[in-house]
């Protein structure tokens, strides 16, 4: 058996790559090992050259390693798109958030309101610091360590709210999902993969990441709260920075 492509990937997609690393074995033959951990500490180890074949990441992020050197320019690939959700503790009551006003509201009504490092994490700041330039709701929220999903604050009660990606939501104990963020609130991260510079198995890099953008894994996207990125049909309206 050949030796296993490695890959590292945020958190996001983490649930979603270990289904497709067992299919990508059964059809190409190659083993796929992916370690996954906060989104940061993802790029930084890529950036500083440690040795994995593959990166998946949001693309941003995979934009910024490509322009240090740390991942191969011309190799990304939009592979999954994904809305970001709102999560309660079990048994909690369900705020209202169909409206931005609604869930203005909850976020104000919340004792602590948990985010995420990742690009979900800084969009739940925007918003705050928009409905409240004085900084008090910020001083509410709780920013989840590093590779630790944001709805397991929320099941242990450290936080009433919490905002993450739908993908990194929908499969945890100890929480109910309200739903995704209502308009003009909505918010789409596109995540990609990308060769990184250090591999030497750059080819089948693009072959794996060509099959995950086809739709032999579609049925998978789906099933783990994404949507192939090619697929402009929204799930939640289309993701907008929110106005000024």
């Amino acid at each position: 058996m050949p030796a296993a492509l490695t890959g590292i990937s945020s958190m996001a997609t983490r649930q979603l790559l270990a289904e497709l690393a067992a299919r990508w074995q059964q059809h190409a033959g190659t083993p796929l090992a992916i370690e996954s951990t906060g989104g940061v500490d993802a790029a930084r180890r890529v950036q500083a050259g440690e040795a994995f074949d593959a990166v998946f990441l949001a693309a941003g992020a995979i934009d910024k390693l490509v322009a240090a050197g740390a991942a191969v320019a011309g190799s990304r690939v939009d592979l999954v798109r994904s809305p970001m959700a709102v999560a309660v503790r079990a048994g909690a009551a369900r705020p209202d958030i169909s409206t931005e006003a609604a869930l203005r509201d909850a976020v104000r009504a919340a004792g602590r309101v948990a985010y995420s490092t990742g690009p979900s994490g800084d969009h739940l700041l925007r918003l705050v610091d928009r409905w409240d330039p004085a900084g008090a709701l910020r001083a509410r929220c709780l920013q989840a360590p590093p590779g630790v999903p944001v709805g397991e604050l929320v099941a242990r009660g450290d936080a009433e709210l919490g905002f993450q990606q739908l993908a990194e939501l929908i499969n945890l104990p100890g929480i109910e999902l309200l739903g995704t963020l209502p308009p003009p609130c909505e918010h789409t991260t596109v995540f990609a993969g990308a060769v990184c510079t250090a591999s030497r198995r750059a080819g089948e890099v693009r072959a794996l990441l060509a099959w995950i953008a086809s739709p032999a894994a579609d049925d998978a996207i789906r099933r783990h709260g994404m949507l192939p990125a090619r697929d402009t049909t929204p799930t939640t309206p289309d993701a907008k920075e929110p106005p000024a």
